[in-house]
Order: structure tokens, then C-alpha cells, then sequence
């Protein structure tokens, strides 16, 4: 397979050229995923809108972090971990704690932990989780709707991972310090 390399806001296909615009105004550079998203602008459209709906969710910041960066490490993503450890750094969380999801260890916050938890076993085991672990996480204090939300992680985290795999995409300067 060919492999395809970043495009600019000039050799994109004009379908994508204003989301690129989009993410550049919002992160101060274009990632080089959503770069590379940009030679299929309905991937690289779909991602944006979801990502647009999962900023809208009733999980914290904090908590959406997590569960993208416990999905890229199921889904041994060199990718993600990197954005999303050096994102959850940016919202200043303990790095203790993004080591633990990195090496899959239980966190000390138990609400935390369950979420991390529910969605690790979401991913490796394709939607299906244990009672025990569906019931930890209600019983930390999230809802089913909370749980239908972190299939919203999931998702984006499928498109950018399982995209990684397939067409491996330098990891920007930006998220190098977490590679």
C-alpha cells in the first residue's frame, strides 16, 4: 500500500481545505493525523464532527483525555498515546497517573479507574464488558449515559488508531516529548 503523507491547506483536496483551516486556528498547527485524514475529506470530516459532539459530553476534559488515552494504548497506538499523554500534561494531571494508564495500572481515584477501566475492556473485548467491571463504573458515579458517551471516544480513537496501523503517521513535534 501507498503510503500517504500529510497535506497542506494548499494540497488538499478543497473538501477538506476548511477543516484544516479549522483545526490550525484551533490547535496553532495541523496535526499531522488530521493532515493525512485530509486525502479522504469524508474521514477527515467525520472525525472533526464527532470530535466537536465528544467536546460537548458530559465528561470532564480530564475524563475524555483518559478514555482516549486508555483506548490508543488497548489499541497500541503510538499515535494517540502520545496527543493524549501530552494533552492530559496540558490539563496538568499527575504524570503518575498517565504512566499507570500507559503500563495499564489501576489508578488510585476509584471513579477514574472505573472509567479507564470500562473503556480498556470495551475496546479489547469489541463492546462486550464484564458486569463486574459495567458495574464498578455506575457505582463510581457514572451513569449509562456516560457510558454511552465513551463510546464517542472510542470511536475517534478507532478512526485515528486503526488509520496509525494502516498508514503509520509521524508523531507531530508538539506530542514528540510523550513518543
Amino acid at each position: 500500500m501507498k503510503s500517504l503523507k500529510p497535506l497542506t491547506i494548499n494540497s488538499a483536496p478543497d473538501a477538506a481545505r476548511k477543516a484544516l483551516k479549522a483545526a490550525e486556528k484551533k490547535y496553532g498547527f495541523i496535526p499531522n493525523m488530521m493532515a493525512t485524514f485530509a486525502h479522504a475529506p469524508a474521514l477527515l470530516n467525520g472525525y472533526l464532527a464527532l470530535g466537536a459532539a465528544w467536546e460537548e459530553a458530559s465528561l470532564t476534559a480530564k475524563e475524555r483525555q483518559l478514555v482516549l488515552l486508555a483506548a490508543s494504548v488497548e489499541n497500541m497506538c503510538s499515535y494517540g498515546i502520545a496527543t493524549h499523554a501530552t494533552v492530559l500534561k496540558s490539563l496538568r494531571v499527575d504524570g503518575e497517573m498517565i504512566k499507570a494508564v500507559r503500563a495499564k495500572l489501576p489508578l488510585r481515584d476509584e471513579k477514574q479507574n472505573a472509567l479507564v477501566a470500562v473503556t480498556r475492556e470495551l475496546v479489547s473485548e469489541r463492546g462486550f464488558v464484564t458486569e463486574s467491571i459495567k458495574e464498578r463504573f455506575l457505582s463510581s458515579g457514572y451513569d449509562e449515559v456516560s457510558l454511552m458517551e465513551v463510546l464517542v471516544g472510542i470511536a475517534l480513537m478507532t478512526m485515528t488508531n486503526y488509520w496509525d496501523h494502516l498508514n503509520p503517521v509521524s508523531i507531530d513535534p508538539a506530542f514528540q516529548a510523550e513518543a
